[in-house]
């Protein structure tokens, strides 16, 4: 079961994909630490490791709010490691906003890892650079359903003005990566509403012509 939180100053999703016990993971836990600390006690909630599909600033706002809270690892990619504990990297300082930053990552994935298991939760590890250079997606086959960050939106795509971006690597990323992914695929996009692959396939105007 898969729980979809908009957080922060972007109203950037953070999603809790939890089993039937109450552990879960949670992917990009965006800002607004303590209602999401208080929806995670609530909820009764046991969160075993916090996933960032990248490190910009208003995707990663809570990370030591809930790392502090219950002891669990952050992922990220090495390729944005630094931009967790550097707000002139991840964005918040090119935005004008107070310093956002986190501790130095538990756990860093590289382009050589291809799954990760954590519990009884085991994800595939896409590499979908462009939106930034450590952008990843993580598959979950058992509910069909690939947590996408910034990669891909519905009817959207990540931009790739900020520094670091690539429009042609974005669009490859997409193409070789998600939308090689069964149709029938929930899309949990990192902004607004969650979409299919088979739906971005038909109906999404920047994939169109690549």
């Amino acid at each position: 079961m898969n729980k979809q939180l908009p957080l922060g100053p972007l109203q950037t999703n953070a999603f809790v994909l939890q089993n039937k016990s109450n552990e879960c993971v949670i992917i990009d836990p965006g800002g607004d630490g303590d209602a999401l600390l208080r929806w995670l006690h609530q909820s009764e909630m046991h969160p075993l490791a916090i996933l960032l599909t990248h490190a910009h600033f208003d995707h990663m706002g809570a990370v030591d709010d809930v790392r502090n809270a219950f002891g669990c690892p952050v992922y990220i990619h090495e390729a944005e490691q630094e931009w967790l504990v550097d707000p002139s990297q991840n964005g918040s300082e090119r935005f004008g906003l107070p310093a956002i930053k986190a501790k130095a990552a538990d756990v860093v994935l590289t382009d050589k890892d291809e799954e990760l298991t954590i519990g009884a939760f085991t994800f595939s590890l896409l590499k979908t650079p462009g939106h930034s250079p450590g952008s990843v997606s993580y598959y979950y086959q058992e509910e069909a359903i690939v947590f996408s960050g910034d990669a891909l939106f519905a009817s959207g795509i990540g931009r790739t003005d900020l520094p670091g971006g690539n429009h042609e690597q974005l669009l490859a990323s997409i193409h070789e990566k998600l939308l090689t992914l069964p149709e029938n695929t929930t899309v949990a996009c990192g902004h607004g509403p969650v979409t299919t692959i088979g739906a971005e396939m038909d109906q999404n105007p920047f994939l169109s012509g690549f």
